[in-house]
């Protein structure tokens, strides 16, 4: 008997697949964005949050912000920064509640509780200790302390999706000294929430069981002493590869690159107020605005020829960048436009006690502010994929 080859006849190569290898049709590469444009989009939803006291309008922006925080943030230590700032947002309004209370609420028609009232002396006039707690209060207090959460956590969801790393690169020269300790300094928050995050796994992993201000004890001194060994570590990081080092410059050129500086802020302060000014009629405040701009710039220039500093991949504005920082700033400009159409719809009244409602305007502002969570390129994981462990049958070895 012949034994014959079985000829086993390979498909055809799909030509859609072979067109780009390793990329599926319609998926976008993984990417970071710029770090710029995601804090352009949180500013203008701080800016838009800070022009309105409608319950339903931040409650809606805290929930765009916590979308595309989920959509779009990695796994880096900073992006795990954001449920503290949420946790920040409600401590902020529970504070001003209770000092709507603790300093007279009795201000309103539906009282809801009457408190014994503390007599306070003749020089102490206006101010109230306790009393009856009316709603009307209570919800406006509600409604100011919502308003400064909601800006915080729009800046605590920038934080959370821009690489501060990264943001220190796109800094001016002359102004490396200042970005590094800002960027430093909001660095800050994401390397605690790593340090809680990782004492916290090793005291389980040691049996550890205690709760609340029990493991404050053990937790707290790991995390400080595990915050001043990065301190350390980014101090002689920073040293050997030569921040705070500049060439030496002629006292006269520091002199002068300083006064150009300090006269175009001094200009920029003026030109600012005189247009601020009701009284005058405003005709000096732009030309001293604009002059005290060009001033300063030309300072900031001169001063950072002096800095020298290498990048390597500079980070490029590309469509996606572009399109996320439009979408902060349409939200802050229909914001706006919704206040001078209907300024009620942005603050609404507390006496009589009233339903907020969303106009038009509002509800697209909303729905721009969620753009980026499908516009923005999903971000790339920092740390490799495991290969997954192949499993033996269940008669013995493969």
């Amino acid at each position: 008997m012949t034994d014959r080859a079985a000829t086993v006849v390979a498909p055809a190569p799909d030509p859609v697949a072979t067109r780009r290898p390793g990329r599926a049709p319609g998926v976008r590469l993984p990417r970071g964005l710029h770090p710029g444009a995601w804090w352009l989009w949180a500013l203008g939803l701080a800016t838009a949050a800070s022009h309105t006291t409608n319950p339903l309008l931040l409650g809606l922006l805290v929930a765009v912000a916590a979308l595309v925080v989920v959509r779009r943030r990695g796994d880096a230590p900073w992006a795990l920064a954001f449920r503290m700032y949420v946790w920040l947002g409600a401590v902020v309004v529970a504070m001003r509640v209770l000092f709507r209370v603790v300093f007279g609420g009795g201000q309103g028609e539906h009282v809801l509780v009457r408190l014994p009232e503390i007599p306070l002396p003749a020089w102490a006039a206006g101010i109230r200790l306790f009393g009856p707690v009316a709603a009307e209060q209570v919800l406006g207090g509600f409604a100011d302390g919502l308003r400064l959460a909601t800006m915080l956590i729009c800046l605590g969801a920038a934080n959370a999706l821009a690489n501060p790393k990264r943001l220190l690169k796109a800094v001016p020269g002359a102004l490396y000294a200042v970005g590094t300790a800002v960027v430093v300094a909001l660095s800050v928050a994401p390397q605690l929430v790593e340090s809680v995050l990782r004492v916290r796994r090793a005291r389980r992993l040691r049996g550890a069981s205690g709760r609340g201000f029990r493991a404050l004890r053990g937790i707290a001194l790991p995390v400080l002493a595990d915050a001043l060994d990065r301190s350390l570590a980014l101090a002689a990081a920073m040293d050997s590869r030569g921040y705070g080092r500049t060439d030496a410059v002629p006292a006269g050129h520091r002199a002068a690159t300083g006064a150009l500086v300090l006269g175009g802020l001094v200009g920029v302060c003026a030109g600012t107020y005189a247009l601020l000014d009701s009284s005058g009629t405003g005709r000096s405040g732009l030309p001293m605005l604009v002059a005290g701009l060009a001033t300063a710039v030309a300072g900031m220039l001169l001063a950072g020829r002096r800095v020298r500093r290498s990048r390597y991949r500079p980070d490029r504005w590309r469509s996606a960048e572009l399109l996320v920082a439009g979408a902060g700033l349409a939200t802050a400009a229909l914001t706006v436009l919704a206040g001078t159409v209907d300024p009620a719809a942005l603050y609404p009244p507390v006496s009589p006690l009233t339903w907020p409602e969303l106009t038009a305007p509002t509800v697209l502002a909303v729905a721009v502010a969620a753009a980026p969570a499908w516009l923005a390129p999903p971000p790339p994981p920092t740390a490799p994929a495991r290969p997954p462990v192949p499993s033996s049958p269940p008669g013995g070895h493969p």
